[in-house]
């Protein structure tokens, strides 16, 4: 399913500010979404991550992290570009969210401070509360944590950051789901990246859309999805074959001898 279609930009504002001075904003033309699976690739600088944010607060998505998209601090500039892409939806998504790799760690410390909370909350109502209703209330806020716990661990930071990173993805993930993942390769090995593939292939086939910036040449091998490059103030779709990492990382591997020469002397 393709809930994005497209989108494009309205109009700049007057000034140079933040990232309408980026040259893809101030080029940037229609931006269509034919697949259920299109990944943003180019240099770190290129705007792919400026763009996604930007969709981010445009779909109102959810941020999984320390902060929401509508506060998080370091959207300030997404959300205005956002209030100035008009997106071209074919219907409105079941849910979604907008995940970097970075914010594992903010919401595996969210998931901690809710699950102590609630700890804290059984325990008072145990002490303070009187009367035969006391268990059945500090019952319910028992379930509350246990299905927490049941959800992401009694202990979420005993998992690796990739372990967690998964688990925070196959929980939240839901059919009908607009999916934007920023760079979600970087806490994972090459094995975990292939897990996550077949992740996110599970949810294409019920019915769910992705955006996804990438370095990864294991990721963009998704098939049959669109890979959009960010180059030189521009984005134009590019095949498989023809992105930079892939034809570099290929290279290396066939004879890294030949790139690791000069090492030697």
């Amino acid at each position: 399913m393709v809930f994005l279609r497209s989108l494009y930009l309205r109009s700049l504002p007057e000034g140079d500010q933040f990232p309408f001075n980026l040259p893809l904003i101030k080029n940037l033309d229609e931006v269509s979404f034919s697949s259920p699976v299109t990944f943003f690739v180019g240099e770190n600088g290129s705007g792919k991550s400026t763009l996604m944010e930007a969709i981010a607060t445009g779909m109102e998505a959810i941020t999984i992290g320390s902060h929401d998209v509508w506060e998080d601090p370091t959207l300030e500039a997404a959300r205005a570009l956002g209030d100035r892409l008009r997106l071209i939806k074919n219907k409105k998504p079941h849910r979604g969210f907008y995940f970097r790799a970075e914010d594992a760690f903010g919401f595996t410390k969210r998931i901690i401070q809710e699950q102590q909370a609630l700890e804290e909350a059984e325990q008072e109502m145990m002490d303070s509360v009187e009367g035969s209703g006391k268990d059945a209330a500090a019952g319910v806020i028992r379930a509350q944590r246990m299905k927490l716990v049941e959800r992401y661990g009694d202990d979420p930071d005993a998992c690796s950051h990739g372990e967690s990173f998964l688990n925070v993805l196959k929980e939240r993930m839901t059919p009908d789901g607009f999916y934007l993942l920023d760079e979600p390769e970087t806490p994972l090995s090459p094995m975990r990246q292939i897990a996550l593939l077949y992740l996110i292939h599970d949810h294409v086939m019920d019915g769910s859309q992705f955006i996804i910036a990438t370095h990864s040449p294991i990721l963009m091998a998704y098939p049959k999805a669109r890979i959009l490059l960010f180059d030189e103030g521009e984005i134009r779709e590019i095949s498989y074959d023809d992105v930079e990492h892939v034809t570099v990382t290929r290279s290396f591997l066939n004879n890294p001898a030949a790139y690791l020469r000069h090492l030697e002397d």
